[in-house]
């Protein structure tokens, strides 16, 4: 096992002395982890033992998400890191509320999964709302552009010219399109974060999902952790030593999600 020294663009890895306490990983765990294999069986786990989870561990998966690459260069992300036990309580209400919605509207069994695989699924997700108090470590994914798209916006304005050469109708088909230009550039530049946080934590053997759910209750999510209004929030991850073991994940063929040259 390894942790990083140095600020935050340092990467000379040290030995870490304390052994993590880990389930039965069919993967060698620690900085040197195989990257396939770890995304080969990182799967979604819900089922967290109640052991806190060191700090250091928590800096250092937040510092792998923050070498993802985001939208010009511009870092804007944020990681609210909770561990506090009134808070995660807090939490927990407003969680079980939204997990009971979930259930009851969303969730539905798809094509490929069995009857017995969904139940499981279904179960592991009634845990995690259950014992969501005990979570050992709470990472909120954030994203704020600021002043970037007023930015943008003036020197648009600045710009004939550009937009000219564009084209009349490429300008109208992205005026049309910019709340949606907006919300997937900035998407984009925190779910690569998100991703390089979920393969940090498998491979030092933390169990971890990433859910959207809250967005449900999104405000009072925020009210609960003081998150400015101007802040977006993309996912919870719930993350912790797992109770149950990794394996491999279960996915579609690639054959059948590629298509060349065209759809």
């Amino acid at each position: 096992m390894a942790t990083w020294e140095g600020d935050d663009t340092s990467r000379t890895a040290v030995a870490d002395p304390e052994p993590r306490p880990t389930g039965d990983d069919p993967v060698p765990i620690g900085v040197d982890a195989p990257v396939l294999a770890v995304m080969s069986t990182m799967r979604a786990m819900r089922r967290l033992r109640p052991d806190p989870v060191p700090d250091d561990v928590l800096r250092q998966v937040v510092q792998a998400a923050t070498w993802a690459g985001n939208a010009s260069y511009l870092q804007r992300f944020s990681f609210v890191v909770v561990t506090d036990r009134d808070q995660m309580a807090r939490l927990a209400t407003i969680w079980q509320a939204v997990a009971s919605l979930y259930l009851a509207t969303f969730a539905q069994r798809p094509d490929w999964m069995t009857a017995e695989q969904y139940r499981r699924t279904i179960d592991a997700v009634e845990y995690q709302a259950k014992h969501f108090s005990e979570t050992p470590a709470l990472i909120v994914a954030c994203y704020d552009f600021g002043s970037y798209p007023n930015d943008v916006r003036r020197r648009m304005l600045q710009s004939p010219s550009a937009f000219r050469r564009f084209g009349i109708r490429r300008t109208l088909a992205m005026m049309r399109n910019q709340f949606g230009f907006s919300g997937r550039s900035e998407a984009a530049s925190i779910y690569p974060a998100v991703q390089n946080l979920l393969l940090a934590a498998r491979s030092l053997g933390l169990a971890a999902n990433l859910t959207t759910w809250h967005l449900m209750a999104e405000g009072e999510v925020k009210r609960v952790l003081g998150i400015p209004r101007s802040v977006q929030t993309y996912g919870l991850i719930p993350l912790g030593w797992p109770v149950g073991s990794f394996g491999p994940v279960r996915r579609r063929p690639v054959d059948e999600v590629i298509h060349i040259d065209r759809w």
